[in-house]
């Protein structure tokens, strides 16, 4: 989460990175490799994510194991709960 506030990405976090709400699941289309494991906190909580797949990952949780390039996916719902968080950043 701190690595896409440094980037200029943020996203919703409501519950600060406890893994409660799901907010923050994200899809990496490169960089996967280089995570942290999930724990297992985020396993038992993978039935709120809306959609699942092998390139997951809860960006509050996740940890950046080496120095190389990213590339994120917001899911859907993590989008919407942003901007009904902050709905002065909304894209017209």
């Amino acid at each position: 989460m701190e690595a896409a506030e440094q980037a200029g990405r943020s996203l919703a976090q409501p519950v600060g990175g406890v893994c409660a709400c799901a907010t923050c699941h994200v899809y990496l289309t490169d960089g996967l490799d280089a995570l942290s494991e999930m724990d297992e906190c985020e396993a038992d909580n993978l039935d709120k994510a809306l959609t699942c797949a092998a390139t997951h990952a809860w960006l509050a949780r996740a940890r950046l194991q080496a120095e190389q390039t990213y590339v994120v996916r917001i899911s859907s719902a993590s989008r919407q709960t942003f901007f009904d968080e902050h709905p002065e950043l909304r894209q017209r």
